[in-house]
């Protein structure tokens, strides 16, 4: 809640990013009201309660702080260092978000009304035995029938496993989130299949993904036909300023049900990174695009990542974005070397 503060004043200002900052001051108002009630039965029945309002209330956070910067980029030029501040907060602050919401979703799920039916493997939020090939597939599928809504076919789906040393018709299982592992499968296939229908007429190719088990660790690498993007673009599909597709609207009837305010990538990065594991992007221009997903193989090296805010982390927001002391392509290279000579 002090972070935020330290964002520039233009975006704080904004409508949106007011309303944000409304809901955690009064969410945390309420938390703090149970500090010193006793533990009883009722006490915790309350508590539970209190957080999957807390819970609901926090639920549009995304689209909101999104349409913040929205408003910050429609009413005003946007400069190098007030965009660096917005990228480095905003990975604090949705990794801190995804953080949060697990420990509510533990908390309800093994002691409130979430509480799992009998015969459930899963601890809270936690499959101790998640079937990836599961997984992939329930994305594509929800993934294919927006695909399929708005242009009315889509690429079919190639799964393949390796390292396995399985029994025949079994699959890869790992101690993981399900839901955090869809949620990164799903923006990665929305991605590919939005890619893959506009990059070709007809016969559209599948998309493909191997899901590989190692020592150290498990990668999922999906792999499209769809074009590619040049790789100097590779960095900015990662910054939440940037969006190849055209911004939602409520009243446009025609945007595109794949795409959205260009979060899906950041934020599959922060939940594949919230277990110190990785998402990379691996784009070939004219030809497609491989994404990895990288998760830790041993659950004991599965610990969570997350921010700490202290003296070093403010510094960062007065720090004055520097220029590179490498050559770039606007022909320093050239100019440096005459001097040389």
């Amino acid at each position: 809640m002090k972070e935020i503060h330290l964002l520039p004043p233009k975006l704080l200002r904004t409508p949106s990013v007011t309303l944000v900052n409304d809901w955690y001051v009064k969410s945390f108002t309420e938390i703090l009201q149970f500090e010193k009630m006793d533990s009883s039965s009722e006490t915790l029945a309350n508590f539970a309660s209190t957080l999957v309002h807390i819970r609901n209330r926090h639920i549009d956070v995304v689209p909101t702080m999104a349409q913040g910067v929205l408003e910050l980029k429609e009413g005003r030029s946007v400069d190098a260092q007030t965009e660096h501040s917005i990228q480095y907060f905003l990975d604090r602050f949705y990794m801190s978000r995804i953080g949060i919401r697990m420990l509510i979703n533990q908390h309800t799920m093994l002691f409130g009304s979430d509480y799992h039916h009998e015969g459930s493997k899963h601890i809270g939020a936690i499959d101790p035995q998640c079937d990836l090939v599961a997984v992939v597939e329930d994305a594509f599928e929800n993934a294919r029938f927006l695909c399929d809504q708005y242009y009315l076919a889509s690429p079919d789906l190639i799964v393949t496993q390796h390292n396995a040393e399985l029994v025949k018709g079994e699959h890869i299982h790992i101690v993981y989130v399900p839901s955090h592992l869809y949620h990164m499968l799903f923006e990665l296939f929305k991605n590919s299949m939005r890619a893959v229908m506009e990059y070709h007429s007809d016969n559209y190719p599948p998309i493909e993904v191997a899901i590989v088990k190692g020592k150290e660790d498990i990668c999922i690498k999906v792999s499209d036909k769809g074009g590619g993007i040049p790789r100097s673009q590779t960095d900015r599909m990662f910054h939440y300023m940037y969006s190849t597709a055209p911004q939602p609207s409520k009243s446009d009837v025609n945007t595109v049900p794949l795409a959205g305010y260009g979060y899906g990538l950041p934020l599959s990065r922060l939940y594949a990174r919230y277990f110190h594991g990785d998402l990379v992007l691996l784009p070939c221009d004219g030809y497609g695009t491989d994404v990895v997903i990288y998760m830790k193989a041993l659950s004991n090296e599965a610990n969570e990542l997350l921010p700490i805010f202290n003296k070093i982390s403010t510094r960062v927001y007065q720090t004055k974005v520097t220029r590179g002391d490498w050559s770039d392509q606007a022909g320093v290279t050239a100019v440096s070397r005459t001097s040389i000579m």
